[in-house]
């Protein structure tokens, strides 16, 4: 029995060496033919057969590239032929003020007038903005942020809890509390921006009405306004020295062209600076500087054959003075180059910035006078 299994177990040896020895045989057969065939026709094929597929070859490697993570996009423009090669469009920010299409201007819109540091000049009526422009070329008009009307004082109770707590402190006495300084109020302008047709305040006519003075008679002391000095008494109660325009309006209320309490007026208590300065105001105040001499006797009747006003009735007396005043002028009369032709004077409507300056504009009677445009002339020649 162990005969018979020992002599199996040599058969199945000698059957798988047989079959390996086979196989191997044939390997070295094929080895040996493709080497020898090599450049043959059949050499070919058998190579060519063996060689994998460039299909998949290419997908393979087409795989493997985006799976790096790599766009290609680079290397691909440098593989492409010359005039092929597209280039990514930038972001439309940089290239927004070359593609965007020229804007028509605007119906109604007014044309661009540029005055010292103010461009919204186009928007003065055409009639008086050459006034406007000669007199902002010279740098007469200032203009200042609105301020606020200084808080009001105490009451007398408030003053005792203030003397109380001042005797506690220990301070009691020690100075008299000066009037609060005017804050500043909103509605600001932007930058650039005159606002030619806003109304204009008593305040703002004042400082220009004093500047253009002394700027047009600057060599002439007997014509010049002497502004106030912090050392007097305020002449109105609203304006305290602490005021950033009191030299103005205190010096034109010192020298009498301001009616005040100082001209025995005693409806004049107050001077309301943050107000809008009428169109009886603004003739009141300037008609004296071109006369420089006493208002003549109006009456309403004169004023109505004078001008033809309709609503000469409405205009207070003093008022009707310097109206027939201005009347005299004849052709330089400031009404008539601020207004134009009109059969309404409207001695209560509010005068704008661009009329206030048609009327600043000119200073003198009709046989002596002096412009801003004379004088802008003068500088530039000087410049």
């Amino acid at each position: 029995m162990a005969v018979l299994r020992i002599s199996l177990m040599n058969k199945r040896c000698w059957f798988f060496s047989s079959r390996f020895s086979l196989v191997a045989s044939l390997l070295l057969v094929s080895g040996l033919l493709i080497s020898g065939c090599e450049g043959s026709q059949i050499g070919d094929r058998l190579g060519e057969s063996l060689e994998p597929d460039p299909q998949l070859a290419e997908d393979n490697n087409g795989a493997s590239t985006n799976s790096s993570g790599d766009s290609g996009s680079a290397g691909s423009a440098e593989d492409k032929p010359e005039g092929e090669i597209t280039q990514k469009p930038t972001s439309g920010a940089a290239n927004s003020e070359n593609d965007k299409p020229e804007e028509a201007p605007k119906e109604n819109e007014p044309p661009a007038v540029t005055a010292g540091d103010y461009t919204d000049i186009g928007k003065a009526p055409e009639e008086i903005r050459s006034y406007l422009v000669d007199l902002l070329e010279m740098d007469l008009l200032e203009v200042r942020a609105p301020v606020a009307p200084p808080a009001p004082t105490p009451s007398s109770s408030d003053d005792d809890d203030a003397e109380d707590t001042d005797a506690a402190d220990g301070d009691a006495g020690d100075s008299e509390a000066e009037a609060p300084a005017p804050q500043p109020v909103a509605n600001l302008p932007g930058p650039g921006e005159f606002r030619p047709n806003q109304a204009i305040t008593r305040r703002e006519y004042a400082r220009w009405l004093l500047a253009v003075n002394n700027r047009f008679y600057l060599g002439e002391r007997d014509r010049k306004i002497r502004p106030g000095v912090t050392s007097s008494q305020p002449v109105f109660t609203d304006v305290p020295i602490s005021d950033p325009d009191f030299a103005d309006i205190q010096g034109l209320a010192e020298a009498g062209i301001i009616p005040s309490p100082l001209t025995g007026s005693s409806t004049n208590l107050t001077f309301r600076p943050n107000a809008p300065l009428t169109r009886k105001d603004m003739l009141l105040w300037k008609v004296p500087l071109d006369t420089r001499q006493a208002l003549p006797e109006a009456t309403v009747t004169a004023v109505q054959q004078a001008w033809g006003f309709q609503d000469a009735a409405k205009i207070e007396p003093r008022a009707l003075q310097a109206v027939l005043a201005d009347h005299q002028n004849g052709d330089f009369a400031n009404f008539r180059r601020a207004y134009s032709y009109t059969t309404l004077f409207q001695p209560d409507k509010a005068a704008t910035r661009a009329e206030a300056a048609a009327v600043l504009w000119r200073f003198g009677n009709p046989a002596e006078g002096i412009t801003a445009e004379e004088l802008r002339g003068t500088r530039q020649n000087d410049e």
